[in-house]
């Protein structure tokens, strides 16, 4: 949409705002009470980030109510929205033009979708229609017009029956359940020990979300992915009448997503559960905010403004006062700043419950592996990783995390471990296949006479493993046994109780229904070897992750880790994962890095990102030197094109919290601005993103 074809009055704030006025228009007769509608158009446009008077005829004052979807004249164009508020008179200064349609009487934006949406958008310096779009599901007209057959009717939790379960053996379990029955809200971080079993994380979840319904509010429980959806489906089931469930996920396609927003927002189910967008259900009379896993990166939104699950259940829960459960195996360096600000309440075991329920954990790259087995620091399998795959196919299922999918993915130098590097752009190497001639990743140039840059090697190994080569490789070792792949495409929910070694890469372990016999934590340097303030605190979470899902140490279960010995491998050794998430914050504050400061990235072109960033500087008012920022820097530091004058460039802001109410408006206006002036390209903004570090 070109500038001179917007009209400025809808651009530009009225010089007649003191005096409202009427809406003047010429057509068919207004609606005799609140003839103003204030609508929120759909638009990517930041400096159309407002809301925009329309007249309401008086064929629409009964269905254009506050919250429905409209189409609306604007430019020329018909463009989509949603209707904020309806008002007797208009500040605009000019005639208004009337509404062109409702497209459905459903007030699907409910005044507290808006609220959270408008937050959010605050938050991520974004637009409230950016948000909205993830907010609302799109419509479906055969789903709208069953539900509107279906009359309303306000849900009211049938007092199921609080099965404490493991909250028990947790420090301030049993007080938090209470505290929901009894209709508070607390908030509290959980670190739950086991992934599987009656006593799993899901059966966890499922009796905090038991306790509040007991007390007549609803819940929102929002989890990574479908496996996470399944599993705490199938464990609310058996706490709570299946109507009562509502789940909200991409995953299930538009027409079941949006016939359980109808029922929540008409009041035929309390409990929502589903991904990043369920964080936005309209649930009835909440009480509990609860998330899954929140160091998952599969929290963050893809698309603008980029905002965090977690961040928005906290919103959310400040908003409504509701309870807020946020819980994991491990413990991010966020969550651990709300405990140290006494914000949550940490729930945790004791030292005699963990060692009662979590299993034995060896490191073969400690001295006393070392002595015994001193190739185990160079071996893909070191002897003592094989003898606990060998005596747990005894008793069940082995898992073998791998990092990477696929056969080989990765080289290193033979002699000195280093990975190996393209000598035109610097960028890995691989090769697809054990004959193929290692090739770069980035470039694809090939390197038929590779010599290392560090120690002058020429020989090249796996530095990586795939998963697929793994397995091939573990059923060599272990013949007559049953080999399961979980990897990329071919993800497994749950495997068999029988003995079978499963490989798969971080992150898609399935579950054994009675736990895993055993676990080896392969590729363990790579993970902790990778470019990323968070690389550490990732694995971290990652090992944690899949060692809950192997039986306690007093039914054999054993996890081994062939990473070197170090601060992660350690937290792994002892199961503190609070202990490792203090440390890794403490440095975060010393060093003023996140989750200490907020952080904003602006990545574009070169001209754009240092145009914005002055701009930005300038919009608060601040010295240059005293706003605290690192670029503009290549996007891509040895790929090919980083060097090109057009290449994309980066700069990262660190801003106080003190500081990130006033920083986070002055993006808005600046990218408004930009959009509306057209003096500069777009560049993307991201806050607090934690691939950008």
């Amino acid at each position: 949409m070109a500038e001179q074809d917007i009209q400025p009055s809808l651009l530009q704030p009225s010089l007649l705002q003191g005096f409202p006025t009427k809406p003047a228009v010429k057509g068919p007769p207004l609606a005799a009470v609140d003839p103003v509608a204030r609508v929120v158009l759909e638009s990517p446009l930041p400096h159309l980030d407002r809301t925009f008077d329309y007249a309401v005829p008086i064929e629409l004052a009964e269905t254009a109510v506050p919250g429905v979807r409209v189409k609306v004249k604007f430019s020329g164009q018909e463009l989509n929205g949603y209707i904020a508020e309806r008002r007797q008179v208009s500040d605009a200064g000019h005639g208004l033009i009337p509404l062109h349609k409702v497209v459905s009487p459903v007030a699907v934006m409910t005044p507290a979708i808006s609220r959270l949406a408008a937050a959010v958008a605050a938050r991520y310096a974004g637009t409230l229609s950016d948000v909205l779009r993830t907010a609302i599901p799109p419509r479906v007209a055969k789903v709208e017009k069953e539900a509107l057959e279906t009359p309303e009717q306000d849900v009211t939790a049938t007092a199921p029956v609080v099965d404490a379960g493991s909250w028990t053996s947790y420090t301030n379990g049993t007080p938090f359940l209470r505290h929901l029955a009894a209709g508070g809200t607390p908030r509290a971080v959980l670190t739950a020990l086991q992934g599987f079993g009656h006593h799993g994380w899901p059966a966890m979840l499922a009796s905090a979300v038991a306790a509040v319904r007991s007390s007549g509010r609803g819940a929102v429980v929002v989890v990574p992915d479908y496996r996470d959806l399944e599993r705490l489906e199938a464990a609310l089931a058996e706490v709570l009448p299946a109507t009562d469930i509502a789940r909200l996920t991409a995953d299930d396609g538009q027409t079941p997503r949006y016939r359980n927003f109808l029922r929540l927002l008409m009041g035929q189910a309390g409990v929502a559960i589903g991904t990043r967008s369920a964080a936005y259900a309209p649930v009835r009379n909440p009480g509990l905010m609860v998330c899954w896993d929140d160091g998952d990166d599969l929290h963050i939104d893809q698309r603008a403004p980029y905002a965090h699950t977690r961040e928005i259940l906290l919103l959310r829960s400040e908003q409504e006062d509701t309870a807020c459960l946020l819980a994991s195996h491990s413990r991010s360096t966020e969550l651990q700043r709300l405990v140290e600000l006494q914000w949550a309440v940490p729930i945790e075991a004791p030292r005699v419950a963990v060692r009662a329920t979590a299993p034995r954990v060896l490191n073969t790259a400690d001295s006393f592996e070392q002595e015994r087995d001193p190739l185990a620091r160079v071996a893909r399998l070191p002897g003592a990783a094989w003898k606990a795959a060998k005596e747990g196919l005894e008793r069940g299922p082995v898992l073998v995390q791998v990092a990477r999918a696929g056969y080989a993915p990765s080289l290193v130098c033979q002699t000195c471990r280093e990975p190996a590097r393209c000598t035109v752009c610097q960028g890995p190497l691989a090769t697809s296949s054990g004959s193929a001639l290692p090739a770069c990743r980035w470039c694809s140039t090939p390197a038929p006479q590779w010599r290392c840059a560090h120690c002058n090697g020429v020989h090249l190994r796996r530095g990586a493993t795939g998963a697929i080569r793994t397995a091939e490789e573990l059923g060599r070792a272990f013949p007559g046994h049953t080999v399961i792949t979980s990897s990329g495409e071919h993800i497994k929910a749950t495997v068999p109780g029988s003995p079978a070694l499963v490989v798969a890469t971080v992150g898609a372990e399935p579950v054994a229904p009675e736990g895993y016999a055993a676990a080896l934590l392969l590729d363990g340097n790579s993970l902790l070897r990778r470019e990323n303030l968070r690389s550490g605190e990732d694995t971290v979470r990652r090992w944690f992750n899949a060692a809950a899902l192997v039986r306690p140490a007093g039914q054999g279960g054993l996890v081994v880790i062939t990473a070197d010995d170090t601060t992660a491998t350690g937290a792994l050794l002892r199961w503190d994962a609070t202990g490792y998430a203090s440390r890794e914050l403490a440095l975060r504050k010393e060093l003023q890095l996140p989750p200490a400061v907020r952080v904003a990235s602006v990545t574009g072109p070169r001209t754009d990102v240092v145009s914005f960033s002055e701009t930005l500087t300038a919009a608060l008012n601040r010295p240059t030197d005293s706003l605290r920022s690192v670029g503009p820097a290549p996007v891509q530091l040895h790929g090919a094109g980083a060097s090109e004058p057009d290449a994309d460039v980066r700069t990262l802001f660190f801003i106080p919290y003190g500081e990130a109410a006033a920083a986070t408006q002055a993006m808005r206006a600046v990218k408004a601005a930009n959009a509306a002036k057209r003096m500069h390209g777009p560049v993307q903004l991201r806050l607090d993103g934690v691939d950008v570090l």
